[in-house]
């Protein structure tokens, strides 16, 4: 198959493709006689694999250790669970920050009402004041913002 079917049957962007080739992730294909490269069964379903781990969102160098144990299905899986014990602590990470995030965003909405004039947006003040280093709803504590040397 060629690399737009490749594209379409792994729902993966072809410049994605060409990226992965370069990067070393997935190998160069054969290439047919017209100079097209010619894509098998084993490049889709390397390609799937990386499809799903980044869908996980596993660093690409971290994928690559991954297709390095698929190479080597006698290795200790002990890596693999550290691996994704590492990603899954990443993510707990990201989650609590987006919480965070949700909280200063919750704040920062209850500031205005509907019907408003920008200039009376309540939101606006806010992001204003705070690009002052004045307190704001959503970050509370004053954090004075670093003034340009003169």
């Amino acid at each position: 198959m060629r690399i737009g079917e490749l594209g379409r049957a792994t729902g993966v962007d072809i410049e994605t493709i060409r990226y992965y080739e370069k990067a070393g992730l997935l190998p160069q294909p054969a290439r047919a006689p017209n100079g097209y490269r010619a894509y098998g069964p084993a490049q889709l379903e390397r390609l799937a694999f990386i499809r799903h781990c980044r869908a996980l969102d596993v660093p690409l160098a971290e994928v690559r250790r991954l297709l390095d144990f698929v190479a080597h299905p006698e290795a200790n899986c002990g890596d693999i669970n550290r691996l994704i014990d590492a990603q899954l602590g990443r993510v707990r990470a990201r989650l609590t920050s987006m919480r965070a995030l949700e909280k200063q965003l919750t704040a920062l909405r209850a500031q205005c009402e509907a019907g408003h004039v920008a200039g009376d947006c309540g939101i606006l003040h806010e992001l204003v004041a705070a690009a002052h280093g004045e307190a704001c709803a959503c970050h509370g504590s004053v954090t004075k913002t670093r003034q340009p040397e003169k």
